[in-house]
């Protein structure tokens, strides 16, 4: 059996640290070697919201994209993200690499443009797989989130997951949340 390296994006706006945990405890099942970036908080980007948590997950599946993908919607349905009566956005988790392949797949389309787009997803990639090259831009993260000039807010927080501290306390301290008057 063959396994693919596959990066996931991790994200919540309602009850975040609960969707989290419940999102990476599934994922725990379902990849193998899995490793977390550090979690970060952001303001809500292309919906009116709460702010979100985020997260990139890294580990290696032996499912073909397609069940890979299938099995994620179940997750984020087991989270109440499909409920109908719904407010926000429980749990959603997004394909952004699946080993090297670039192009459209069953509409899922590789790498996912928001690892350009989005600070909440280009930073706690460099972080947690620097020297990885983007197979698109044929560019480390670290190189691309240090030539990145994206116009977002975001910061790193505390969040604990099965023991560990997933952000490191060094990062927390360099890059500490924004005071109440600066979100307004």
């Amino acid at each position: 059996m063959s396994l693919t390296p596959v990066f996931l994006g991790l994200g919540s706006n309602i009850e975040r640290e609960a969707h989290l945990h419940a999102g990476l405890d599934a994922l725990a099942g379902l990849l193998g070697d899995m490793r977390c970036s550090p979690v970060f908080e952001s303001h809500a980007v292309g919906i009116k919201s709460g702010p979100f948590f985020n997260l990139v997950v890294a580990g290696y599946s032996p499912l073909p994209l397609g069940e890979l993908d299938r099995r994620l919607k179940f997750i984020e349905a087991d989270n109440g993200r499909y409920a109908p009566e719904r407010k926000g956005l429980p749990l959603d988790i997004d394909v952004l690499l699946y080993g090297d392949r670039v192009g459209n797949f069953d509409g899922l389309v590789l790498p996912r443009a928001e690892i350009l787009k989005n600070a909440f997803v280009l930073w706690p990639l460099a972080l947690l797989a620097p020297e990885e090259v983007h197979p698109g831009a044929r560019r480390c993260f670290a190189e691309l989130w240090q030539a990145a000039r994206i116009e977002q807010q975001l910061w790193p927080v505390p969040f604990r997951w099965q023991g560990r501290e997933l952000t490191p306390p060094a990062l927390l301290q360099a890059f500490p949340p924004p005071s109440a008057r600066d979100l307004s």
